[in-house]
């Protein structure tokens, strides 16, 4: 074991070598701040008294070891509740590899990174009382529904036409019907049923129903599925409260009924997703903007809500692609949040570099539910990580957007990899975006790959790392610090990843849906009538309140297309791209005039060419034909006090009689005189 305080963290880190099973690097974890001399065998064991030692100092403890956390949690809730615990798996993933000698840095890294402490997070509650719906086809609806009776609120909905024997006693409903739609989620599904009939108390051999009928409403806390037809909700297997089974599958039947009997009381979900509707840029004055979190989640919990979404925390499954695709930050992840996770890759790959390390670490993104269990597997049975490769666990790879990949090649990744299933539990659309963005633009600058390994065989994996090219370290990998909002951080972080990379460059065209860009403004169309810098979420688009003029923070710009679908002279155009010398420039300057001012007071107002567009649109309108009409063009030149002032000098009526009729009812109904006739 190595017990130190860490002068550069004011914290305590303890290390073991497990039976002498794995020996920890010193000398790398002495560099990088993170050991010392001395060790033991058996830390959660024989040699506890130095993890209470440990915590009689006060100072935050960081355990090299995650398998005995709920031992070492306890400990520390009785003793010392006040210490900041945190865990760090070295064994599985450094200690217990065929390349465990070379592996001190990472020891160092993956130490570093699991003393970053978290943010907190929020929760919502589900509540449910155990009303049951049982959608059935057959007998085997009836059996699971009379195996729950006694602990849930059964109704039974069978499909039309299927064959019952009648109950000997009604124990619980038994009715027909077809859903049409279903909403909710755990304590709240409501559906729409069709062919919804009751059963006759007089049927014989086989149940009958009376007359259907639909549109009947049916709410429940929680519904079995067992029609072995489509699922009622996408991604069903993440919805709340929806349990389905084939019939056919006598044990999937059962692990259902299991689940079933206990979803009765509250449960508390966590809110995955901190969402800021001001920051939203999906609509504005009814013109759409943005939707790529509508069209990535996999669940239906994003909804459109007047200029903004909102995301339903009940329905959520915590896939994390709308907040690694949302351009603005609106939607950001908080289990751990994005500041998190870059820090924790700060921590890591300066850990890295200062325990010695010569090369460039391949970053492996996973999740705890796959992931974690797969590189366990490969420590415990094969040749486990290669020592060039830090893990680094999420609660999904999804919610990795191009902030962190680039925040990974800025601290000085030489490679960023992503542990993903054989078969995904949803669509991979935003992920894939993700990394084919990320990737471009490293190879541009000339940074490692950006690697997506789809596999549930811990062989494959080693084969896929292995296969990874070692890369030489940076000469001057970043060390930002990373803000505390989203867009700043994506920002910065591929400022940074420039900065740091072998080849930097100036200019880089990306694909459209990128969340970079400018904006172009034919000053020929444009009036300055500053209908975008309405629009604009991001305040990439400002004026100037002391004179007539459009100004853009390109760093600032999102893409989202609010300000060329609002133009109305269409003077904008959008353009993708990374301009890291436009970035440099906080306000440039895309249009401006000199003020139009009163042709009789002198008072500034408008725009020399909003004024010539307004006067050539109305040329043609009766009111401003003629010598009249020249006289009333020229009230538009004027300020608002002095047109009124002008106007009244005029004596203009655009109703009376010499310049246009208003008609009536009686221009289009005959009169007396003329009834009868045709």
């Amino acid at each position: 074991m190595t017990m130190t305080t860490n002068a550069r963290s004011n914290r305590t880190v303890l290390t073991c070598t497990c039976e002498g099973t794995m020996v920890p690097d010193e000398g790398a974890l002495t560099r990088a701040g993170c050991g010392g001399a001395g060790s033991v065998t058996q830390l959660c064991r024989a040699n506890l008294d130095h993890f209470r030692a440990a915590l009689a100092k006060g100072l935050p403890v960081t355990v090299a070891c995650t398998q005995e956390a709920p031992l070492f949690s306890e400990i520390a809730a009785d003793e010392a509740p006040d210490v900041a615990l945190s865990f760090a798996n070295i064994r599985e993933t450094a200690g217990w590899t065929a390349e465990a000698k070379a592996s001190g840095p990472k020891m160092a890294a993956m130490i570093a990174a699991a003393a970053v402490t978290p943010a907190p997070f929020g929760v919502t509650t589900l509540e449910s009382n155990g009303v049951a719906l049982i959608l059935g086809r057959d007998e085997v609806a009836i059996d699971a529904a009379a195996a729950l009776a006694d602990q849930l609120d059964i109704t039974v909905l069978m499909q039309p036409g299927a064959k019952l024997s009648p109950p000997r006693q009604t124990r619980f409903p038994v009715l027909q019907g077809r859903i049409r739609s279903a909403t909710g989620h755990l304590g709240e599904f409501t559906l729409s049923v069709d062919d919804y009939a009751v059963p006759a108390p007089s049927s014989r051999e086989t149940l009958k129903f009376g007359a259907g009928r639909n549109g009947a409403t049916s709410r429940a806390d929680l519904i079995v599925d067992l029609t072995g037809g489509q699922p009622l909700f996408a991604a069903h297997d993440l919805r709340p409260g929806y349990l389905r089974a084939d019939p056919k599958d006598p044990r999937a039947v059962a692990e259902v009924i299991a689940k079933a009997g206990q979803m009765v009381g509250q449960f508390d979900k966590p809110v995955f997703i901190d969402f800021l509707a001001d920051l939203c840029a999906h609509s504005r004055n009814g013109i759409t903007g943005c939707t790529r979190c509508l069209s990535l989640c996999p669940t239906g919990a994003i909804t459109p809500d007047g200029d903004s979404v909102q995301i339903d925390p009940a329905i959520c499954a915590g896939c994390g692609q709308c907040a690694a695709a949302c351009p603005t930050g609106a939607a950001s992840y908080a289990l751990p949040d994005v500041t998190t996770v870059a820090a924790r890759l700060r921590a890591a790959l300066k850990a890295w570099y200062a325990a010695g390390a010569k090369t460039a670490p391949v970053v492996l993104l996973h999740d705890a539910d796959h992931g974690e269990p797969l590189i366990n597997a490969a420590g415990r049975y094969g040749r486990g990580l290669p020592a060039h490769v830090i893990p680094l666990g999420l609660n999904e790879i999804t919610q990795a957007g191009p902030e962190v990949m680039a925040a990974a090649f800025a601290y000085g990744a030489g490679g960023v990899a992503l542990l993903g299933r054989a078969q995904p539990k949803h669509d991979l659309d935003g992920l894939n975006a993700s990394i084919d963005l990320v990737a471009g633009i490293a190879a541009a600058m000339g940074h490692g790959p950006v690697t997506l390994i789809e596999t549930d065989d811990p062989d494959a994996l080693e084969a896929a790392l292995a296969d990874l090219a070692v890369a030489p370290a940076p000469a001057t990998p970043s060390g930002f610090l990373p803000p505390a909002d989203k867009r700043g951080l994506l920002v910065m972080a591929f400022a940074e990843m420039n900065r740091a990379a072998p080849t930097p460059a100036a200019v880089l065209p990306l694909a459209k849906g990128a969340p970079f860009g400018s904006v172009t403004v034919d000053t020929d169309a444009c009036t300055l009538c500053q209908a975008c810098t309405g629009v604009c979420p991001a305040g990439a688009l400002l004026d100037n309140p002391e004179t007539p003029m459009l100004r853009f923070t390109e760093s600032a710009c999102v893409q989202c297309g609010l300000c060329a679908a609002t133009c109305p002279e269409n003077a904008i155009t959008l353009t993708p791209q990374l301009d890291f010398a436009a970035w440099d420039t906080p306000r440039q300057i895309l249009h401006e005039e000199p003020p139009f001012c009163c042709t009789i007071c002198g008072t500034a107002f408008a725009t020399r060419s909003g004024i010539a567009r307004i006067q050539s649109r109305l040329a043609d309108h009766w009111m401003f034909r003629g010598e009249d009409g020249a006289q009333r063009l020229n009230v538009l030149t004027m300020c608002e006090n002095c047109r009124v002032e002008e106007i009244v000098k005029q004596g203009f009526d655009p109703h009376d009689d010499s310049t246009r009729k208003v008609r009536t009812r009686a221009d289009y109904l005959p009169g007396d005189k003329d009834r009868g006739k045709t």
